[in-house]
């Protein structure tokens, strides 16, 4: 084990512990644990909403699907990008609005009092399907980190997964959302000046530059193009990847929550462009990054994901490595500590609150939260030591789970008087059951590979409209949007 490297991993952990410790003593009640009283300025909500966003996968999944497959790939990025945009104008303003007035910290509760549902079985079907595929997505995090911490430390997979989820859990049990929020700020600064400058020190060791890269490719076929060729399964492929990924931001709660936290929802714009301008530069780096990679390694690696880490070991003294490193953890750190965060929020505001103790104190509640972090984390670390899937593939099925389980729901919450709570109560379990499932229906039904997101999600959304229709409970809604 490299001391250097060591001592730049431990500097980084002890910045997010500062910021944890800095945090703890404005932490006095659970609206400040879970949504910082609403009081963060659009810089922090910005880009702690992206930072959340981009976990390990843009250092490892989306740049190894570069590497592999070629610049056909970068339809996840369109897709990403143009759902994300959707998110800040057609979600983020009116959810902060609607939730503030109806006193609502999480999803569950926001749908559960915008329905008027008082049998609690819109909160525990949002809360089940949330710790599901949360669970999942916590776990892909691990993985990244487990791997890391493995290839350069040498150390034991399980034994890494466990230090990360005890640092993870450590800051977000004392600061919670403040503390998410600011990490997430400082982190995603960090990873983005990360991934800007590896592929150029590293397109610079390479001899020819780009034309070695074309050269590569060709000769390993992989497709340089944005257009793998017209036909209709290249045209299809296109199809899915773009809305497999963009209809799932609608429905990500530790996206949506982040809306929550402004201060000012008149300022929400200024987030959009922020938090769109670096999502465009970092996902245009991590492009980059997987095209460099082609040329980087032409014998390819025993294991794929790891090529960015290979990468920096090898250009990088250990001190230096060590620091840039940190970014792949921030990547994964940035997106795991608001999963968590959401999955702590369910358990305390609608699972022990409304199920097990409805005169809880704000002080109750706050312990309850963090005792939250500490069940969920425990949780996530059991399925990442499964560790049978890729980092990809893990946080794909995640992500189409809670779009399809939600993204219909807030969509509809938002801008339909006409959708009732059993409309919503249909359009949960049909979206999240789709998502679960479809990769076992999916063969049985067609030849070609269609992601979970697009019956998913379409299903969910004409089963809102068809069972409110059906059960003719028109409801006005009852908090305010703006136009």
């Amino acid at each position: 084990m490299d001391p250097q490297i060591l001592t730049a991993f431990l500097a980084y952990f002890l910045v997010l512990l500062t910021i944890g410790i800095l945090s703890y003593r404005k932490q006095r009640t659970d609206s400040d644990f879970i949504v910082g009283n609403r009081s963060l300025n659009f810089w922090v909500i910005a880009l702690s909403a992206h930072a959340s966003d981009m976990s390990s996968w843009l250092f490892m999944g989306f740049p190894t699907a570069i590497m592999l497959r070629g610049l056909p790939q970068s339809w996840i990025a369109i897709g990403l990008l143009f759902g994300m945009f959707l998110n800040w104008q057609l979600i983020a303003k009116k959810l902060r609005i609607a939730t503030e007035k109806l006193e609502s910290y999480t999803l569950s509760t926001f749908f559960e009092r915008r329905f008027k549902d008082t049998s609690g079985i819109i909160r525990i079907l949002t809360a089940m399907m949330t710790i599901f595929f949360l669970s999942w997505y916590l776990s892909s995090g691990l993985m990244s980190i487990g791997m890391v911490l493995e290839s350069v430390f040498k150390i034991d997979y399980t034994f890494g997964l466990t230090v990360a989820t005890a640092v993870v859990l450590i800051y977000t049990f004392i600061g919670g959302f403040v503390t998410v929020a600011w990490t997430d700020l400082f982190q995603a600064l960090f990873l983005l000046g990360v991934i800007l400058v590896v592929p150029f020190v590293a397109l610079s060791h390479i001899d020819g530059g780009f034309g070695t890269i074309i050269a590569t490719a060709q000769a390993k076929e992989i497709d340089l193009g944005i257009f793998e060729n017209f036909s209709t399964d290249s045209l299809l492929t296109i199809i899915f990847l773009v809305l497999s990924w963009g209809l799932g931001y609608f429905g990500q709660p530790h996206i949506v929550t982040k809306f929550m936290g402004i201060k000012d929802a008149s300022q929400m714009h200024k987030s959009k462009y922020v938090g769109m301008t670096w999502m465009l530069v970092a996902l245009s780096a991590a492009i980059f990054v997987g095209l460099v990679g082609i040329a980087y390694f032409p014998n390819g690696l025993d294991n794929p994901e790891l090529f960015f880490v290979e990468m920096v070991k090898s250009l990088f003294n250990p001190l230096s490595a060590g620091f840039i490193l940190c970014g792949l953890l921030a990547a994964s750190i940035s997106t795991m500590d608001s999963q968590i965060l959401v999955c702590a929020s369910v358990l305390s505001e609608d699972v022990y609150k409304n199920l097990i103790n409805k005169k809880a104190t704000p002080v109750r509640l706050l312990f309850i939260s963090r005792m939250g972090v500490v069940v969920v984390s425990i949780l996530s670390l059991v399925v990442a030591l499964r560790g049978n899937s890729t980092i990809l593939s893990t946080v794909h099925y995640a992500w189409m789970g809670l779009g399809c389980a939600f993204g219909p729901l807030v969509l509809m919450s938002l801008y339909s008087n006409s959708t009732n709570r059993y409309g919503a109560i249909a359009g949960i379990v049909v979206g999240g059951t789709i998502a679960a499932g479809w990769h076992l229906a999916n063969p049985h039904l067609t030849s070609y590979a269609i992601p979970a997101m697009i019956p998913g999600f379409f299903l969910s959304l004409l089963s809102i409209s068809l069972v409110s229709s059906l059960t003719n409970a028109k409801q006005p809604v009852t908090a305010e949007t703006p136009r």
